[in-house]
């Protein structure tokens, strides 16, 4: 493969539909790759705009928007970055002969949750908990009665967690339905009603599918991520995980066929769900996850890396851990534009920790405005550090 210069003839190009922390870190890894750089998003001043050569700022569900900006850049790939972006207009694009990061299916398929499950419990036959698929009180209500209380109810399609409802009687069935579609993504009101399961812990297998030189396909794996998601935003991840090999061999199991199943290039973040002698799959992400921001200090090819190269048509062998290491996110409890962060300096004074702050134009409660990063000897030593850090740095 070529590689020019970018912004002149023969660069190589990548576009992508949302420029959050995450696009950034993939960004910075393309330009180090000479690649040029697009990215789009909802609003302005995105972290990702920060470092890309280009950026343009649209409703990421007008589909004809995001066509006409893809065919005007003529990107080599499109990188979906975030989940709330219309995704009928990229199966347009790559029935087109535009590459999708990893496919333009799995990007469609993994924004819904009923198709989503459908895919992993009846197609590929995964472990899940138990589920039954509703559009309207009455079918919620049988459902909720069938895989007993306490269950979940969880919109069609919404991102982060927003919509789901914690069901622990009859009573609540009415106000948790509406209370779940209120924060669907559209106007469905089709849920996935699921068994409530004891969470010990949860797991991240990022596994990639990229070519090698010759063409072929090949599918790798980190070691999994073991992370805490006290609600639905992820707040720690550390790896090694601290769990039974067993367990992480039955977790990149799972992994393994959820790519293979999908297809495409590009790196999967496949979430999996630890409930006493149970491994449960339970979603995925086709792109880098948040959890995978430890592989920039515990691995020697981040996962942002691993995702551009896979893009591009590039191989990634084997990934090596290179150390233990941990993150904790650094978040905002309030709503401010022009966000300060007070004792940055204090907390780079602890031995082998690094901060990560991604630039948000504005906070919000619970936003995530950036991560502390840490190698140690041990994991346990890497978060005691990542905890300090964090708990050091105050956003105003």
């Amino acid at each position: 493969m070529n590689i020019g210069s970018p912004l002149l003839e023969g660069s190589k190009k990548l576009l992508w539909l949302g420029g959050g922390e995450l696009g950034k870190e993939m960004v910075i890894e393309a330009q180090r790759l000479g690649v040029e750089t697009v990215v789009v998003d909802r609003y302005d001043l995105a972290p990702a705009m920060h470092v890309a050569h280009r950026k343009y700022v649209v409703d990421m569900l007008d589909g004809n928007a995001i066509k006409a900006i893809v065919r005007r850049e003529n990107p080599d790939a499109i990188i979906a970055e975030i989940e709330a972006i219309n995704t009928d207009s990229l199966v347009e694009l790559e029935d087109d002969g535009f590459r999708v990061a990893p496919n333009a299916n799995a990007v469609k398929t993994c924004m819904n949750r009923l198709g989503l499950r459908d895919f992993a419990a009846n197609k590929l036959g995964l472990p899940t908990t138990r589920f039954h698929f509703a559009e309207d009180e009455n079918e919620v209500l049988s459902a909720c009665k069938d895989v007993g209380f306490p269950c979940l109810i969880k919109p069609e399609m919404s991102s982060s967690g927003h919509g789901h409802v914690l069901i622990k009687s009859l009573e609540d069935v009415k106000k948790g339905y509406l209370e779940s579609i209120s924060h669907a993504r559209g106007k469905s009101k089709k849920v996935i009603v699921e068994e409530y399961v004891k969470i010990d812990t949860e797991l991240t297998v990022l596994t990639y599918r990229s070519l090698t030189s010759e063409g072929k396909a090949f599918i790798g794996q980190y070691e999994p991520i073991e992370h805490r998601r006290p609600s639905y935003y992820y707040v720690e991840s550390w790896q090694p995980s601290t769990v039974k090999q067993e367990v992480l061999e039955r977790a990149k199991e799972i992994g393994k066929k959820v790519v293979e199943g999908f297809g495409g290039l590009g790196i999967y973040g496949v979430e999996i769900i630890i409930s006493g002698d149970r491994v449960l799959f339970s979603e995925v992400s086709p792109r880098p996850h948040d959890t995978g921001l430890v592989t920039l200090a515990s691995s020697d090819i981040s996962e942002f890396q691993t995702h551009v190269r896979s893009a591009l048509g590039l191989h990634t062998p084997n990934i090596k851990l290179v150390s233990p290491a941990a993150s904790h996110v650094i978040l905002a409890e309030n709503s401010k534009w022009a966000p300060r962060f007070q004792n940055v300096d204090k907390a780079l004074e602890i031995p082998n920790v690094q901060v990560r702050l991604f630039g948000k134009p504005s906070t919000y409660p619970k936003r995530r405005m950036g991560v502390i990063i840490s190698t140690a000897e041990t994991v346990g030593e890497a978060l005691e550090k990542v905890r300090k850090a964090s708990a050091l740095i105050v956003v105003n």
